[in-house]
């Protein structure tokens, strides 16, 4: 089993942008850095179907 805090001393993809608009360059991340998520469309579908449970305020 891979070591849990090699991952936490990688490098960081590039970034664009300074302050607030800081933002990682999509052209530098790869599948190691989490950008893909192939259940993300239907992850978002279930979500947006289920009820809230939230009770309205008065």
């Amino acid at each position: 089993m891979a070591d849990p805090l090699d991952k936490a001393t990688s490098k960081a993809p590039a970034t664009l942008g300074e302050g607030c608009l800081s933002r990682y360059d999509p052209d530098e991340m790869s599948p190691e850095d989490g950008t893909e998520f192939p259940g993300a469309a239907e992850l978002w579908e279930q979500l947006q179907q289920q009820p809230e449970d939230k009770p309205k305020p008065a």
